[in-house]
Order: structure tokens, then C-alpha cells, then sequence
């Protein structure tokens, strides 16, 4: 498979173009057609010399990933499912907020991202790990999302949460060189502070990115206030327990403006004890976290369960009362298969490709 065009910064193409004698300004005018113009092939290039075309077509691709299908929800959100060129397939989802009377604007469209092809940390609530870990997602591969997606929708994207299939943070040199396609001028100009990554906890890499200096926003998959009770659905605690990662989290504070997000499954009779709440609280004043509570979404092969309404209300108010800032998240694309933790690797069989909710019905 040819490198994709979408994959280089400005610096690597004017590199790339000066081995073979072309002006850096061609740099410029490559980076207008591929983020801003998108045109469907490269000979479309029309202000490019023909021997320039010509290598670009023999030495470079330009999307990574090509559109497979569209689900719509009733509550208009909507999932991309994209084919890789090695015929993998991922899964975005487009989510509107507060969607505007009769075809027009939401006040704001965010794009859930995914980084990898599956994922390795096998958190037992999610649809993600199920089938294991394939590859990682290339720089082009997670930009590529947002750009495509920008096309199908043809509407602009105002933020981006790095919490589709996999474990952002295991691919953290390729994520990070996708926020600077997103984030750069030249690409899509869309601006940090409209970014979130979430993390499972790791570590090394929390501390790591507390130091880049792109004000990127973070959230915590924590969904257990204690050892005990993480260590059941988050293998990744028994690596790095509680204490190492809110220590971690205090160093993200030190360094950082944007306030920490604490996200939070509520599953029937395993974490959504009112004790847990309560010590959830604690750490959260702690770290000036805000709190995001969402309830169980059912994933397809899995035992759990959301619990009642009144009762995820009951485990809110016990962090309201104690003064944290904590939501209760109403679930979009439920009915897909698009909601927090339902994002699955989905293969092609002779039957061409069947999602969980086909299978279902």
C-alpha cells in the first residue's frame, strides 16, 4: 500500500518534494487540495505540473481509508464504518448536540474517533476488546476519519474524542502526529482545545502528554472509585492501580489548564455502589475533576446491566452534593450500536459486511 498524502506534516512534503527539485510552494499547494479542497483523485490537482501528478499518483495514495456504510439513529447520530486498505474495518460516530428543527445546523458536531484496529486492554464492559487487538491505526488513518466524515456530512466538525475501538494512548506516536495534521493551519485548523483524549490509564503516557504543549483536553476511564472494584472490569489497574494513576493525574493538573474528566459506566451491582460514589467524590475534588456518569450501554455477548434511572440519579446527586460537577449522560446511537463502549471490529463474510444490529434483527 502506497503512504497516504494525508499522512505528511508540511515539513515532510516540502522534504519529500525537494529530493526531486520541485519549490517548497508546491508543498502549499498539495496541502490546499488534500485538507482543503478534496478532490477525489490526484490528477484533480489541476494547478500542479502533469510530472508532478505523475509521481504523486506513482509514489503516494491519497485517503487511507475509503467509506463501506452509514447507520443513521432516531436520535440523529450516525455511524461511519470505514474499509482500511489491508481490508480491516473501523468505526466512527458523528454526534450531533442539540440538533437544529427542520435539516438545519446542530449547534455543534463531535466525532468520536477510533485509533486502533480493536484493542488490547480488554475492559470487560466494552464491545471494543472483545475479538482482541489487530494493528494500530497510521497518523492518515485517525485523521482521515475527521475528513471523510467532514465530506459525508459535508458539515465542519467542532470537537474530536479520541475514544472510539481502541486505547489511544498505546498509539501514541501515530495519534499525536494525527493532532498535528488536525490541529496544524495547513490541515484542518481545528483548535486543541476542541480535542479530548481518553485514556484507560496509562501512566507513563498520562505524564508524557502533561508536558506537550498543545492544551489538549483529557478524560480518565476510571468506572471503579477503588482498587477493588476497578480491578474487576479494568485490567489496566492491575498494571497501574489507582494511587499511580491519580498521581499521574496531579501531575497532568501542574502542568496543565484544562480541568480533568473523570468517565464513569454505571453497571448494575458492580460499581454503582452509593459507597463508591462517595469515594469517587473524594478523588475528584482532588483533582478539580469534573465527573461524566454514563449508564451501562448493552453490548451484544456481555452479562451486565444499566442500573434504574433513579438510581444513576441517587450516585449524581451524592457528587453534586458534595460539590463536584458530575452529568448524566443521555445515550446517543444506542439503537446502532454507536454508544460509549459499543463500538465493535466488524469483518467481511460472504455475505458482505453484517453489523451487530443486523445480526439482531
Amino acid at each position: 500500500m502506497l503512504p497516504s498524502l494525508l499522512g505528511l506534516t508540511k515539513e515532510e512534503l516540502v522534504a519529500q518534494l525537494a529530493e526531486h527539485e520541485q519549490p517548497s510552494y508546491r508543498a502549499d499547494q498539495i496541502l490546499d487540495w488534500v485538507w482543503k479542497k478534496r478532490p477525489a483523485s490526484i490528477e484533480e490537482m489541476s494547478n500542479l505540473p502533469k510530472p508532478l501528478r505523475e509521481h504523486l499518483q506513482t509514489h503516494f495514495s491519497l485517503y487511507p481509508l475509503t467509506p463501506a456504510r452509514e447507520l443513521g439513529s432516531t436520535d440523529t447520530t450516525r455511524k461511519m464504518l470505514f474499509k482500511l486498505h489491508d481490508g480491516r474495518y473501523i468505526e466512527s460516530v458523528l454526534i450531533p448536540a442539540n440538533p437544529a428543527l427542520y435539516g438545519g445546523r446542530a449547534d455543534r458536531l463531535t466525532l468520536c474517533v477510533s485509533s486502533q484496529v480493536g484493542c488490547a486492554y480488554a475492559c470487560k464492559f466494552c464491545a471494543s476488546g472483545l475479538a482482541g487487538f489487530t494493528r494500530n491505526l497510521s497518523a492518515a488513518e485517525i485523521a482521515a476519519q475527521v475528513l471523510q466524515t467532514e465530506m459525508l456530512a459535508k458539515d465542519r466538525i467542532d470537537n474530536l474524542v479520541f475514544m472510539g475501538m481502541g486505547e489511544p494512548l498505546a498509539n501514541s506516536k501515530n495519534l499525536m502526529q494525527a493532532i498535528e495534521l488536525i490541529t496544524s493551519p495547513w490541515g484542518l485548523n481545528l483548535g486543541a482545545r476542541h480535542l479530548t483524549i481518553s485514556t484507560s490509564g496509562l501512566v507513563p503516557q498520562i505524564r508524557e502528554l502533561a508536558r506537550h504543549p498543545r492544551q489538549i483536553r483529557l478524560a480518565i476511564s476510571l468506572h471503579g472509585a477503588t482498587d477493588a472494584v476497578r480491578d474487576q472490569i479494568m485490567p489496566v489497574n492491575k498494571k497501574f492501580p489507582t494511587a499511580e494513576l491519580f498521581e499521574a493525574l496531579r501531575d497532568w493538573n501542574s502542568n496543565k489548564k484544562q480541568h480533568l474528566t473523570l468517565e464513569y459506566i454505571l453497571i448494575e451491582g458492580v460499581n454503582d455502589g452509593l459507597d463508591q460514589a462517595r469515594i469517587l467524590a473524594t478523588h475528584a475534588r482532588s483533582l478539580q475533576a469534573k465527573v461524566n456518569l454514563i449508564p451501562y450501554n448493552t453490548v451484544e455477548g456481555l452479562p451486565w446491566k444499566r442500573p434504574e434511572i433513579s438510581h444513576c440519579q441517587a450516585f449524581r446527586n451524592i457528587l453534586s452534593n458534595a460539590g463536584v460537577t458530575a452529568t448524566l449522560r443521555l445515550e446517543k446511537g444506542h439503537d446502532i450500536e454507536a454508544a460509549c463502549g459499543q463500538l465493535r471490529l466488524i469483518q467481511e463474510t460472504e455475505e458482505g459486511i453484517i453489523s451487530p444490529v443486523e445480526r439482531k434483527a
